[in-house]
Formats: C-alpha cells, structure tokens, sequence
C-alpha cells in the first residue's frame, strides 16, 4: 500500500513599513530611486555612526501585533544577527531575536472543513540589507545601499498550515490587513512583502515533524504556490527513495520550476545573537497600546459584513470589494457621491476589474475618481446613454480620468430620444430584410438579435436597445 504523506508549512513573512524615513536614520525609503541616493553613514555602517529608533516603526509593529490578536512585550530589545553577506554593510543585522514586539497571535481562516487557526509564533522589528545588482554583461555585482535600513516586521507563523490553498488564504490575510491598516502596501513585486516558505513532509498520521527546508526569492502568490508543490514533490521523491531530506536554504527559480541550494540552514547560534548595546530598551505603556487600539480602522472582515448588511450586497461582491483597500474607498466614495450601491459594486467589481486585470496593474492605481464614476452611473440611470456606450466611454475614463457628462456631449453620444427617428429606421430596416422579419413572425426570436444590431448600427449606437426591441416587435406585429 502507497504511503500518504501530509504537507507542514510555516511561514516568514517580511512586510516593509510605510514609513517616510528607515528604521533608525533619517534617509528617505522611497522605492525605486537612483543607486546609493539614500544613504548615510548610519545605514551605509560607518564606524562610529549611531543608531536612533524610529517611533513610528515601533507605532507600525504594534498596529499590526494588535490586528493579529498577538500578546504585546511591553517590554522588548533590539539584538544584533552578526553575518557577512555583500549587501550588509554592518556585517550585522539589527533585529529582535530574545524580546521580540509581540508573540503569540493569530488569523483565522476559513477551509472547506470550517474555521482554521493558523498560530503566529511572533512578529519583530528588523532593519532590510542592501541589494545586490548582478550585472551579467560585466560579471559583476554592484551594492545598491537605498534599501539597507528600511524598517521591517517579520511576521512568524506557527507550522499550521497544510496546503499551497492554506498558504495563499493566509498571505492575502495578512496582505488585507497591511495595507487596511496602512503599515505597508505590500506590494510583492517591489519586494515590500516577500515570503519564505519553511516545508516538510510527514506520513498522514506521524506525530513527528519532517526535515525541513526554507525556500526563497518568492515574489508572487503564484510563484509561492507553485514552489509549495514543487518542493513537496521533491521531498516525497527522497523519502520513498530511501534518501534523507537535507535541512537547507533553497532558491527556487519560476521559470525552470525548479529549486536549487543555496545554503545549509543556520541556527540561531550560528548568527552570534546579542543585545544591540547603542539602542536602549523600548517601555510600551498601557496608554499608548490603548491609543493604538482605539484608532485601528475597520479592517476586511468586519467591513465585507457591514456591506452586507447595511448596502444588501451579496457575500460574493462584498468580498470582491473589501479584498483591496482601494477598491473599497472606490466603492465608499462612489456611494457619498450618489451612486447606488449596487450598480457601483456591478462597475468595480465587472468593467474595473476586467480592466486591471487586462492591462496587469492593481486598485491602487486606478486614475479615475468616484465623483466620475458616479456620474457615469447616472448617465445610464436617465437613459441619457446606453449601456455599450457607458463601456465605451468607461474605458476612456479608466485611461484619463475624463469627465464622463462633458466627453458624452462633446462626441454627441447621447441616445437618440426621437421616437418618430426611431420608428422610421427601423421601419428601414425591416424594409430591408424581408426574410429575418419572416423569421420573427414563425417565433424565431434569436433573428431579433440581428435586427437590432442593423438598427443600432444605422443609429450610430445612439437608440436605447429596449426601446429598439419594442419598436421592431411592434412594427412587425403591425
């Protein structure tokens, strides 16, 4: 009989804080900005250069610790993780190894079997490293400094989840959560979330743990969930060939869908820890975990039930809506400009959505404002368009922000209201086409179809369909 094997997986989830400055100077963390233009001899590790903790780091980690459901160390310290790597100018990595910020929260997820726990170990504090540019045409490798002292959480999870589908479920999570609570955009693909996967196998049943092994350079869900088969498989593979599974770094690589090692896996003693001896102890008080509490927004869950209840949205919208930050302050705004909920839900959740995905970006980038929206919606509500117009001019508006009343006007898009123009063309029409109003008089009603497109065709799209449809049943009854 085939042995069954069960997947365990726990999570390092590194998430880049949204702040202005990085954790401990006052350089700028803007992404994307020239080679070593944000740098300083504090985050560049120059001798003698001294660290200061930035508050609002700390203000961050504790937003996200409470909308976890972690415990608070009122009491926490920095420690030094001593390794030499390129992009590490320190030959030290500042981070909270011994009293980290939080510990012991929690996401609930919900599986095919019900509600899930997934437990999170800890969340910490760290400094980023620098970044390595390989520069294939030269063989070299240059450092890039900007990122080096950027603030970090890393968000720890308990070995709970079982399947790529688990995994994914508990990234967007906490993805939500991030960028609800405005600690981070958590964008993967600016590496401002990224996401190392510790995996083992064991037989259905074992109360032990496999060997595992942490896979990275993960930089999309897609990439995460394909890695999670990938590595599973190989390990299977190893065990039923009588072989060990080897405790290691591997590097997993899209394209070939493969992993590769990179590196024997270290223990904590093998980085040297030891309290960081420039940064004092942080005291959190009562009152200020009390601030931080009292202002958390309204976070995915709470708000999918609220559009529930107080919009009449189904659960499918409401998720839909509520998964992006900015989707849902999209949707919000629309309403406050006077759009009813549901036909604001029906364009971000139909026409904005097809858009974004088709052009391969995201809500936050979306150009177009809600009052536009909302105008657009009531240009179809009065009948002033019809609806393949309103998509017509939609993708416009999508592209740059137009104002939908002034761009309907200024191309003479509204729909015709002559009810004798009207009349006389499709009377035209039928004149025209004998046969498919012989067709519609045996019952064959899929020919309308037809006729409505020639007559919407001779009025430059300008007719409001129903009113078309009507118009033809009626003469041809006549």
């Amino acid at each position: 009989m085939m042995k069954q094997y069960e997947t365990v997986i726990g999570l390092e989830v590194h998430v880049e804080l949204a702040t202005k400055t990085k954790i401990f100077c006052g350089c700028k963390t803007d992404f994307g900005a020239a080679p070593n233009t944000h740098v300083c001899p504090i985050c560049t590790g120059m001798p003698g250069s001294l660290p200061i903790l930035n508050k609002q780091v700390v203000e961050f980690a504790l937003r996200a610790g409470l909308a976890l459901n972690c415990q608070i160390n009122q009491f926490c310290k920095f420690d030094r993780k001593n390794y030499f790597y390129p992009d590490n100018p320190q030959n030290y990595q500042i981070s909270q190894l011994y009293l980290p910020i939080c510990h012991d929260g929690y996401v609930e997820l919900e599986t095919a079997a019900g509600t899930k726990r997934i437990g999170i170990h800890e969340i910490h504090m760290e400094e980023d490293a620098g970044k390595l540019v390989h520069d294939e045409w030269t063989d070299s490798s240059l450092v890039d400094y900007n990122r080096s002292g950027v603030p970090l959480i890393e968000i720890v999870s308990e070995p709970d989840m079982r399947s790529a589908d688990e995994v994914i479920q508990y990234l967007e999570h906490l993805q939500s959560t991030m960028q609800y609570l405005g600690v981070s955009d958590c964008r993967l693909q600016e590496g401002s979330m990224r996401a190392d996967v510790n995996l083992s196998v064991r037989e259905v049943g074992s109360p032990v743990f496999g060997t595992r092994t942490e896979m990275k350079n993960l930089n999309s869900f897609k990439a995460i969930a394909h890695a999670i088969e990938g590595e599973r498989e190989r390990q299977i593979e190893l065990l039923e060939e009588g072989r060990a599974v080897v405790q290691e770094t591997r590097r997993w690589d899209d394209n070939k869908e493969s992993s590769h090692a990179m590196r024997s896996k270290e223990d904590a003693k093998d980085y040297r820890y030891f309290p960081d001896p420039d940064l004092p102890p942080i005291d959190i008080s009562d009152a200020w975990i009390a601030s931080i509490r009292a202002a958390q927004p309204e976070l995915k869950k709470a708000k999918s039930r609220r559009y529930q209840s107080e919009y009449g949205l189904s659960a499918y919208d409401a998720d839909i809506l509520t998964g992006d930050k900015a989707l849902a302050e999209l949707f919000e705004n629309t309403i406050k400009a006077g759009a009813a909920p549901k036909k604001a839900a029906n364009w971000l959740t139909g026409e904005t959505l097809r858009l974004l995905k088709e052009k391969e970006s995201e809500a936050s980038r979306i150009t177009f404002t809600a009052e536009h929206l909302a105008s657009l919606i009531a240009l179809l509500e009065k009948s002033v368009i019809n609806n393949q117009t309103a998509k017509d001019v939609f993708a416009v508006m999508f592209e740059s922000d137009v104002d939908p009343a002034a761009y309907v006007e200024e191309h003479g898009l509204r729909m015709e209201s002559d009810s004798g123009l009207l009349e006389e063309t499709v009377k035209k029409i039928l004149d025209a086409n004998p046969k498919a109003v012989g067709e519609l008089k045996e019952g064959k009603d899929k020919v309308i179809g037809f006729l409505m497109g020639q007559v919407m065709k001779e009025m430059k799209g300008k007719a409001n369909p129903p009113q078309v449809s009507g118009m033809i049943h009626k003469l041809v009854q006549e």
